[in-house]
């Protein structure tokens, strides 16, 4: 009897175990990208199972901050190739050459058939193709669009899709745990003052300065913006027009101000975009606004200071407001020079495909990638999936406060949609030429917000005149 019991006991045991173990087995498949598949058929959209024989597709890319994607991006691009019949050309290029090279290429009236820009494409919007019917497609698909992706890709006034935007990147706050603990704030700077007040502590304790920029690049870019929003400014209203001369602009530049005379160095007005990825990881900066690569890069190269590091989400502004930047935006175009039917209809599906294997993208950039469409990649928000359980993170949930990153992420444009004039006052680095010269003492911080504010009004007045600034008639 005793024996009987003790192998029914056993058996029981076993079955357990076995479902335990199926059971976590399952849940490790369901958190892996989904196998590769490439439809004939996205929402009202329809395409051919090969494509003729000498189709080509020649794609003109950055070189993305964390290489693993890069690498299979590559492999990707050809085995959809092999797949359709195209033939498929990748070119990688420095991020800073990617607006002069679409510049060139719509001059030129040649170029890559599709050229993916890391920032609105707007003011090459009389250049570009009219993309709705692929923008339509994968709604259908796909469901929702973020609006931080839509906001970048789509102008309302003209009821026009200038760009087919795949995905978006956090740019939460990056602090040192250590540092900012002994300063007594044991979860990092959660606001202006926070970073104010723990920054000059830090600094004149330590000599680790706070590292954000206002050198013309987009990672100060991107603080200046962070930092007018979540203060209460803005630069354009939500129909595009002049919004940067105000009160709550001033204080904003006023704290940059501040900040820079007691806890920052010279450095940063010279800055390009490596450069606080590479002070943080080094060791020297307390503090920077930037997506997740310069950690992956850390974990690489310094592990101590990748362990060492913290994310918070965007800084909250006096009045509690917190709108804090994306960090960038992955935006293919089509430019008018590409006419080949069948090339065109082979870009198309690249970008449909792309967005529909989009949990290989998410995976490969070490969830650099956030999805346009979220329901394209459920293991990112899975819970105990790829945000909340990050194997090479300690703790494994480091990487979690990223989770409800669309609720505080802001875009060029808001609170409205990026428009030409948005696209090019970006471009040509005004806002953090406008922070620089009120903390090197060049201007006050209300003259420097004026005349910044006047150069901004004249490019809205050019791209006005040209029918692309105002909202639609309701």
């Amino acid at each position: 009897m005793m024996k009987s019991a003790m192998k029914g006991y056993l058996f029981r045991g076993g079955v357990c175990v076995l479902a335990l173990l199926l059971t976590t087995a399952a849940a490790a498949a369901e958190l892996q990208p989904a196998p590769v598949h490439f439809a004939t058929k996205y929402g009202s959209m329809s395409f051919p199972a090969r494509f003729p024989a000498g189709t080509t597709l020649t794609i003109t890319q950055w070189s993305h901050f964390v290489p693993r994607y890069d690498k299979w991006f590559d492999q990707y691009a050809q085995d959809w190739g092999k797949h359709n019949n195209v033939k498929v050309t990748v070119q990688h290029i420095n991020l800073g050459d990617l607006v002069p090279t679409l510049a060139a290429s719509i001059a030129a009236g040649k170029g890559s058939t599709l050229i993916e820009t890391i920032s609105t494409p707007a003011s090459f919007i009389e250049g570009l193709q009219d993309l709705a019917d692929v923008n339509h497609a994968a709604q259908q698909a796909f469901g929702k669009q973020d609006a931080v992706c839509t906001s970048q890709s789509y102008l309302p006034l003209k009821n026009l899709w200038y760009g087919y935007c795949h995905g978006w990147v956090p740019d939460p706050g990056d602090y040192r745990i250590s540092l900012w603990r002994e300063a007594g704030y044991p979860n990092g700077p959660r606001s202006y003052a926070d970073l104010y007040a723990g920054g000059v502590k830090i600094f004149q304790k330590t000599g680790i300065p706070v590292g954000v920029g206002m050198s013309p690049e987009l990672d100060s870019e991107f603080y200046a913006r962070s930092l007018i929003w979540s203060y209460g400014g803005s630069v354009f209203d939500k129909c595009g027009n002049v919004a940067l001369d105000s009160p709550q602009v001033v204080k904003a530049v006023e704290f940059q101000t501040k900040l820079f005379k007691n806890a920052e160095t010279p450095e940063v007005f010279s800055w390009n975009p490596a450069s606080n990825n590479q002070a943080f990881v080094s060791g020297q900066a307390s503090y920077i606004q930037n997506s997740i690569s310069f950690y992956r890069t850390a974990q690489q190269s310094n592990a101590k200071n990748a362990a060492d590091t913290g994310f918070s989400p965007g800084l909250k502004g006096p009045g509690g407001e917190v709108h804090q930047t994306s960090h960038v935006w992955f935006i293919y175009v089509l430019p008018k020079y590409v006419t080949d039917r069948e090339q065109t209809l082979a870009a198309k599906k690249f970008l449909l495909d792309l967005t529909a294997n989009y949990s290989w993208a998410t995976h490969e950039s070490e969830l650099y990638n956030f999805p346009a469409f979220p329901k394209t990649v459920p293991q990112l928000w899975a819970h105990n999936g790829w945000l909340d359980h990050d194997a090479s993170s300690v703790p494994t949930d480091k990487l979690e406060v990223l989770r409800n990153a669309v609720e505080w992420t802001a875009w060029p444009g808001y609170p409205g949609f990026a428009n030409p004039a948005a696209s090019e006052v970006y471009n040509t680095h005004l806002l953090s030429t406008m922070l620089a010269q009120a903390a090197l003492g060049k201007k006050t911080p209300a003259q420097a917000v004026k005349d910044t504010a006047a150069q901004v009004a004249s490019i809205v007045a050019k791209w006005k005149a040209k029918g692309y600034i105002g909202c639609p008639a309701k």
